[in-house]
């Protein structure tokens, strides 16, 4: 990241220079420094959103930084200018997005955001999605292959592209959970209901009968034949 660190430090000039003189023309000189910031995490967050919008959220999320930034605190402009840059950008690219996303997806997306910010704090520059991916111990083309859902539909992401690097204890690994995901879709409205009751949410098959007003035995048959599309859809991926 040698060549962002050092546009990094021409920020933290521009916004020195602009602290100094507060006028229109030094202001600008922050905006053309912080472009290449701006288009970072338009790259990482935007996902299908426009690029001119993006580049403009993130524009301002600059001009909100140099406005509200105290130079006398110990934290560098550009560090708390990419918690504004980011924030913006992000604000936007999710209020556009309008696609389902599962849970172990808006995990990992928070994961990210979580090392992307700690990132920043520690080392006043950002880091780039190899880092991101060895943090967060999945391969580097997932982290832009995750952070697209929400904004296509989930049949759109290459799953195949998504893989854990390392597996923790008692956790399925991120490309099992989307497999685990794509099955159970297969399943209609009573099937899921069943095989989260049973297998989620430990309750006895007497007590999902009872939960959804159906015999004991009309439940013991929604299963096993739940578990049998599961079975088939997974060996199938």
């Amino acid at each position: 990241m040698e060549e962002t660190g050092q546009v990094n430090q021409t920020i933290n000039e521009a916004a020195a220079y602009y602290y100094q003189h507060k006028d229109k023309e030094s202001a600008e000189k922050v905006l053309g420094a912080g472009k290449g910031l701006i288009k970072y995490f338009a790259r990482l967050y935007g996902g299908g959103c426009c690029e001119d919008d993006l580049f403009q959220a993130g524009s301002l999320g600059l001009l909100k930084a140099l406005r509200n930034f105290d130079p006398d605190r110990e934290t560098s402009f550009v560090t708390y200018a990419s918690h504004c840059i980011m924030g913006e950008v992000r604000h936007l690219a999710r209020k556009e997005a309008s696609f389902y996303r599962p849970g172990c997806v808006v995990e990992l997306q928070s994961k990210v955001d979580q090392e992307v910010l700690k990132y920043i704090k520690e080392n006043g520059d950002v880091p780039g999605t190899e880092y991101i991916a060895e943090k967060l111990k999945i391969k580097e083309e997932s982290v832009i292959e995750v952070m697209r859902a929400g904004f296509v539909s989930f049949d759109d992401i290459d799953a195949s592209r998504i893989h854990s690097t390392a597996y923790e204890t008692f956790q399925l690994p991120i490309e099992d959970k989307l497999t685990l995901y794509h099955a159970l879709k297969k399943l209609t409205d009573i099937q899921q209901k069943v095989i989260q009751m049973i297998f989620i949410k430990d309750m006895t098959q007497q007590q999902v009968a009872s939960q959804l007003g159906i015999s004991q035995r009309q439940v013991s048959r929604v299963k096993e034949r739940s578990v049998e599309i599961l079975r088939e859809n997974i060996t199938k991926e």
